[in-house]
């Protein structure tokens, strides 16, 4: 499973950024337990191209009897665990330099391989759901699939909207086509747009880029924050009807696979696999919509202390405790994160230390081509990868690891937990033990000073997450349900009626006092998750479940629930996980309590900063 992060942070200290081959390999991740080198890579590509054709063998038979059943479900399962780790090394090998001609060319190769071998599968779910219902129950009962209950069932779930073979193959063949949008938005927004230069306070010209924007709106001059925000999305509005068009198709497309497997709409479509009620993400946004004037109140606590005459969306990021230096080099890092998670016992404490030591996880440190943010990225087979690009004088760096850390230990108690074709959690859990870490290390610093600036730092960071990830992705949410609703009614999904829906979104979200521009509306069109709709609400709701499970732990000092949650692993749909693990997801009253923290934060913050002042 890979999970990536985008960290807003400082801009860096201008200095060279290493090649590749100039990093120390004790800063990068140890590839081996994948492959030697890239020609074994090769020959197991080689190998598994020879190999997966034997699917055929099934082809008519699948539900001949029990036997055949599992030996048809252990011969994919051998694929998969074969394309994991195929797959997990062409990405690490990629990621390590995006500029490596040999890399990309594997990469390629590979996903075309993936066509091909999705193809050639496919036959093999509609032959289990053409089981008669008396046939299924006796095969679950036939000691032959013991091990396979659990996907059988979930399986058994899709029947309905399990189209026939030749139908699923259409569909298989159709996927790369029909998801075009992807990348075209990818290409567009990535390669060809360019937003040109801005100066800094100080005179220095710095290019405008994706990357660069994030960085720049957290510049005290506000005339540098203006520029930028003005100068990038005079790029987008150059754009904006091929960015349209591009969400537009998304959407469609949604629509288009949710009427083809006969669901009701492009929503339940999407909650189905999971379980998950809709709801879970009704009542999300209806309690969020309900907590809105605690995110307005602090609008205008950071206007005051701002000292703006109006706030603008390009005033949001900029960090209100100003003047908090740190420089902490990885192994301070490390101890701050071993020693936030302290609660989890110490087998957690050891294997985490040890893969971010001298177990070698975790590639480290920034080098030219390589990219940007940070991720998780765990297979059942191989250590849980972490990519970081880890600066000392970034005190967020320090977060992002507690977060990625987070993800990799999911992974690793789920596969020592559970079988292969149980281990796999659903992305709806994923986001919980991430923020679950950060919740721990923020309450850890926040127990280790008594520096009330540091404090006030510390919460305003924590104050500025639960608005990104609960009150941001929420609004997200809610538009990519209204855009998509509108599609299946009937009506026309232009560039006009998108942006019309985003700015009362807007409007509501901000507040009456809030200086909207109108180029704002625009921001509907850049965001990546929107191309792969009915994500974002799962970010809220991870966090609102970390703060209620982070809390629990903390109170009473027993994480044994919790570490029952991390091995559980996909034995159980996520609500029923959450909810054995002591967190009821079909209430609003985790949302609320998080929602309520933060205005607790809030009130905290306008305290401690009248005190510095």
């Amino acid at each position: 499973m890979i999970f990536r992060s985008a960290a807003l942070s400082e801009p860096p200290a201008a200095k060279k950024t290493p090649l590749r081959s100039e990093v120390r390999p004790e800063d990068t991740w140890d590839l081996t337990p994948l492959f030697a080198d890239d020609a074994a890579w090769e020959t197991e590509f080689q190998s598994l191209l020879a190999d997966y054709p034997r699917v055929a063998e099934f082809r008519g038979r699948v539900g001949a009897s029990a036997s055949t059943l599992r030996d048809a479900l252990e011969f994919e399962k051998s694929v998969d665990l074969r394309i994991e780790t195929l797959n997990q090394f062409v990405a690490l090998r990629t990621t390590e330099d995006s500029s490596n001609a040999d890399a990309l060319a594997r990469e390629a190769r590979f996903q075309a391989a993936l066509v091909q071998i999705g193809e050639a599968f496919s036959f093999l779910s509609p032959e289990v759901q053409a089981l008669d219902d008396a046939t299924f129950a006796a095969y679950l009962a036939d000691p032959a699939l013991a091990d396979w209950t659990i996907p059988l069932q979930k399986l058994r779930r899709l029947k309905p909207h399990t189209l026939s073979p030749a139908e699923e193959r259409l569909l298989a063949l159709g996927s790369a086509a029909i998801g075009g949008h992807q990348e075209t938005f990818s290409q567009l927004t990535n390669v060809d747009m360019k937003f040109g230069v801005i100066r800094d306070a100080e005179g220095r010209e710095i290019e405008l880029t994706q990357s660069s924007f994030s960085s720049l709106l957290v510049r005290r001059d506000p005339a540098v924050r203006r520029e930028a925000f003005e100068k990038f999305y005079v790029e987008f509005s150059d754009h904006k009807f091929t960015l349209a068009s591009a969400l537009a198709s998304s959407v469609r497309s949604d629509v288009f696979y949710a009427r083809a497997r006969n669901y009701p709409s492009a929503i339940e479509s999407a909650l189905f696999r999971d379980d998950v009620p809709a709801t879970v993400y009704d009542n999300l946004i209806a309690s969020v919509r309900k907590n809105l004037p605690a995110l307005h109140r602090y609008y205008a606590l950071r206007q005051r202390v701002l000292g703006l005459k109006e706030i603008h969306h390009y005033d949001t990021c900029v960090p209100l405790v100003a003047g908090v230096e740190t420089h902490i080099e990885w192994d301070g890092a490390v101890d701050r994160v071993l020693a936030a998670v302290k609660p989890l016992g110490e087998d957690y404490r050891a294997v985490l230390g040890h893969g971010l030591r001298e177990g070698r996880w975790c590639d480290r440190y920034e080098n030219k081509g390589k990219r940007s943010g940070a991720f998780s990225y765990g297979t059942y087979t191989s250590p849980p990868y972490i990519m970081m690009n880890y600066k000392a004088d970034v005190f967020s760096d320090v977060f992002t690891l507690a977060h990625e850390a987070g993800h990799s230990m999911h992974t690793w108690y789920s596969k020592h937990a559970q079988s292969y074709q149980n281990h796999h959690y659903p992305i709806f859990l994923a986001e919980v033990a991430s923020t679950f870490n950060e919740m721990l290390l923020t309450h850890h610093l926040l127990e280790s000073t008594d520096d009330p600036k540091m404090r006030a730092y510390l919460i305003s960071r924590q104050i500025d997450d639960f608005r990104g990830t609960i009150y941001r992705q929420t609004m997200f949410a809610e538009f990519e349900k209204a855009i998509h609703a509108t599609e299946e009614a009937g009506e026309a999904l232009t560039l006009d009626s998108m942006t019309t829906i985003y700015r009362g979104l807007l409007e509501a979200y901000f507040g009456p006092d809030f200086a909207l521009d109108d180029a704002l509306s625009l921001e509907c069109l850049r965001i990546p998750h929107f191309y792969s709709a009915f994500y974002v609400y799962k970010y809220a709701t991870g966090l609102s479940a970390a703060v209620a499970l982070s809390r629990q732990v903390l109170e009473t000092g027993d994480a044994s629930r919790y570490l029952g949650f991390l091995r559980s692993g996909g034995t159980q749909f996520p609500i029923d996980t959450l909810a054995a693990a002591g967190v009821d997801m079909r209430t609003p009253e985790p949302v609320n309590a998080a929602l309520a923290l933060f205005a607790d934060r809030v009130d905290e913050l306008e305290g401690l900063l009248a005190e510095l002042a």
